[in-house]
């Protein structure tokens, strides 16, 4: 838990919203009721500006006054689809390579096919979310004015307080006006000059709303406490560079002016502040992240204070599902909603040469089984995880089972109960009804097999292995796997040539595997398994009941590449299928020593929204991009100083000849991922819409297609346009 929430007080002015949805009643009223706080009263209290400016941060994190759900600041939708992080999450994420979402709520769907309208409902929600928080903005700004404050009595320390307050309440705004920008163009424009009542807003266009955000960050930046000097997460210096930054870096795409100079020259202010690079990548998006080093400015949550069904609820809880352990992320239950595509993936290891286990192939529920109580589990014959399978439904049963200890006893049921049990009187591998234990032998993997026609059974204690063309050792002899117990897989991390391989039991062909169709499954004699690109590659086994499955990945050492693929197919054929597409795991409710967070539902982890990372790329990008004040040595430095965090050693290092923009987009792809940047940097390098890089479902179809360039703005909603007169529509919606 980090004690960091301010109490807040939630003043009726802030109605003053619904001028942006043209509403024609006066909201300018004082309510008669002695309990409500109002503008007229709450800023007559010096102490109330503060508690006032928790809710400005606070409309980041949360999307009403009563925590998770009650209240709502906004009607029309619910409250965890409609937090204004989530909203932008959803905007900048899942219409793009990195993400993809199970559910189909309402149009959520349009935004990875990339087809929605002006009446997408998570569309308009954003939209009213941003607007909503710039009115909040709006009010506090036009409340804390010198003339405001001097009216009331106001002065002193009290008033200098308050004036870094109003400060930082302007770069709230700026960073709402920028999402505006960035995601809708041009818009409808109120500042604290215009009066709360009713009245049509004015649209201003793209150019000008560039300029007002601009100037506004440069007149406050001196005013601003300096970078790293404010309470943590609040706004100081280093904020408004990465903003503008940001802005500068995106100006060729919102003005069509490059301004990359203008870029490095405010990367370099917040490089030369003093942050450092968080030397555990995980650090940054663990529950304990408000001690990672280099965050710069961060949304925060709280599992006790500051609960929401957006935020870091939202992405913990919906990357987990499958075969994933909620317990490993800290969280009560995975929703199974979110993964990401074969294109992302492909930025980490080579996806030609990959192998998944197919999600939804047949398996252990859908083949007929027979349960083996014993020893080995606690004699429980209701154990689903410790059966035999027949795949041909022909009462041939066979599957795999770890026998921690010797001369484990073991029995074979043929339902969850002790009714039909069949030992080996003997111990000659003849079953009988009723019979006596099964003995086995040493410790180990063994194969059970089970005749139920002929009353027969035998197992083997097996080792397994790797042999092949493309293995050290060619044909000659295998390379050996190991065996872990918590995950029973097989294992190895071995450097492959261009060739083939199967999995061997024992060193001998007695019992070996090949992949006959190349679709992940394999077969007893099968055919040998393609190894199209020499390198290393880490290569695993899974056994237990049929099917049998394996993975060959390109071994990567790259720490930033936090997949989940045991059960998960890297194709995704079904959007609403979970088990699809890789899972992420990079988010979590547990701390860096392992401990759980404050709450099970509601977790402690902040979400980094500006950090030292993001401003290293930009530099490098600014600099190829033709931006003066930087060079190429800072910019391979920057980019080297990730890929050392990433690999633990400078085996990922790149040289200057590989320092290219199309590096640079990849390599934000791999140190941001899931991180809110992705739309807006497609946009920027022209790759999100109308173009040849395609993803799984982009425009709908599963292999992707292109769309029209429209897409790269979403559309004013239309409920706004019906309603305001002043507004015009972007073009193409």
């Amino acid at each position: 838990m980090k004690a960091k929430k301010l109490r807040i007080y939630i003043v009726t002015v802030f109605a003053a919203f619904f001028a942006f949805a043209s509403c024609t009643k006066d909201l300018d009223t004082v309510p008669l009721d002695d309990d409500i706080v109002t503008s007229a009263s709450v800023y007559d209290n010096p102490a109330s500006y503060r508690q006032v400016l928790a809710k400005l941060y606070a409309g980041l994190s949360v999307s009403g006054q009563e925590g998770p759900h009650g209240n709502n600041d906004l009607s029309g939708l619910d409250e965890g689809f409609g937090q204004y992080l989530r909203a932008v999450w959803y905007a900048q994420e899942i219409p793009t390579d990195e993400a993809i979402i199970a559910w189909n709520d309402g149009n959520l769907r349009d935004f990875h096919e990339q087809d929605w309208s002006s009446s997408n409902e998570f569309i308009t929600n954003l939209y009213y979310r941003i607007f909503y928080q710039i009115s909040l903005c709006n009010e506090f700004i036009r409340e804390s004015s010198d003339a405001s404050l001097d009216d009331r009595g106001i002065s002193g320390s009290n008033k200098t307080e308050i004036q870094t307050f109003r400060v930082e309440a302007r770069f709230l705004r700026a960073l709402s006006y920028w999402h505006a920008l960035d995601m809708f163009g041009s818009v409808p424009f109120v500042t604290e000059d215009d009066k709360v009542g009713s009245f049509f807003p004015e649209q201003i266009s793209r150019v000008d709303l560039f300029s007002y955000i601009e100037s506004e960050l440069l007149d406050i930046e001196d005013d601003l406490i300096a970078a790293k000097a404010n309470e943590y997460a609040r706004a100081d210096q280093a904020a408004v560079w990465m903003l503008l930054s940001k802005l500068y870096l995106n100006a060729e795409v919102y003005i069509n002016t490059a301004k990359y100079t203008e870029c490095i020259t405010y990367c370099n202010k917040v490089t030369s502040a003093g942050y450092e690079l968080e030397a555990t990548y995980d650090n940054l998006f663990l529950a304990d992240n408000h001690n990672a080093k280099g965050v710069i400015f961060p949304v925060t949550f709280d599992g006790i204070h500051t609960r929401t069904w957006g935020g870091t609820t939202f992405i913990i809880h919906a990357a987990v599902g499958g075969t994933m352990d909620p317990a490993e992320f800290g969280i009560d239950g995975g929703w199974g909603g979110l993964r990401t595509t074969k294109a992302l993936v492909g930025k980490f290891l080579n996806v030609d040469n990959l192998k998944s286990a197919p999600a939804n192939i047949k398996g252990i529920t859908a083949y007929p089984v027979i349960y083996v109580p014993g020893a080995h589990q606690g004699w429980n014959p209701e154990d689903t995880t410790t059966v035999l399978a027949s795949v041909n439904s022909d009462n041939n049963y066979e599957g795999y089972l770890y026998f921690a200890d010797a001369d484990n006893q073991f029995k074979y049921t043929d339902g969850p109960a002790w009714d039909v049990n069949y030992g080996d009187d003997g111990a000659d591998g003849t079953l009988e009804l009723n019979g006596a234990n099964i003995v086995g032998g040493d410790a180990g993997y063994y194969k059970l097999n089970v005749d139920l026609g002929g009353l027969t059974h035998s197992f083997l204690k097996t080792d397994w292995g790797v042999i092949g063309s493309a293995t050290p050792n060619g044909w000659d002899s295998d390379q050996d796997m190991t065996y872990d117990v918590d995950n029973d897989v097989w294992s190895l991390i071995v450097d492959l040539s261009a060739g083939e391989i199967k999995f061997r039991a024992n060193d001998d062909w007695g019992l070996n595997y090949g992949d006959t169709g190349a679709d992940g499954i394999l077969s007893e004699g099968g055919d040998n398994i393609g190894i199209s690109e020499p390198g290393q590659y880490e290569i695993k086994l899974y056994l237990g009941a049929p099917d049998y499955t394996y993975t060959v990945e390109k071994f990567s050492s790259d720490d930033r590449g936090m997949f989940h693929s045991d059960g998960q197919s890297l194709e995704i054929s079904d959007v609403f299928e979970f088990t699809e597409g890789y899972a992420v795991t990079k988010f979590k409710n547990v701390t860096s020593t392992g401990a759980t967070g404050s709450d099970l539902t509601f977790p402690d982890t902040d979400f980094p929204l500006f950090r030292l990372a993001d401003a290293y790329l930009m530099y490098a990008e600014a600099y190829l991009r033709g931006g003066s004040g930087g060079d190429a040595s800072t910019a391979l430095g920057y980019i080297n100083a990730l890929k050392e965090r990433a690999y633990g050693d400078q085996n990922g290092n790149i040289t200057a000849g590989e320092l290219t923009l199309d590096f640079i987009l990849d390599e934000r792809a791999r140190e941001l991922l899931w991180e809110a940047h992705r739309r807006t940097d497609l946009v920027r390098f022209g790759k999100f819409s109308n173009t040849d890089y395609l993803w799984a479902w982009k425009g709908g179809v599963a292999e992707g297609k292109s769309v029209d360039s429209k897409f790269d703005l979403y559309p004013i909603p239309a409920s706004d346009i019906g309603a305001n007169p002043e507004l015009t529509q972007n073009p193409g919606y």
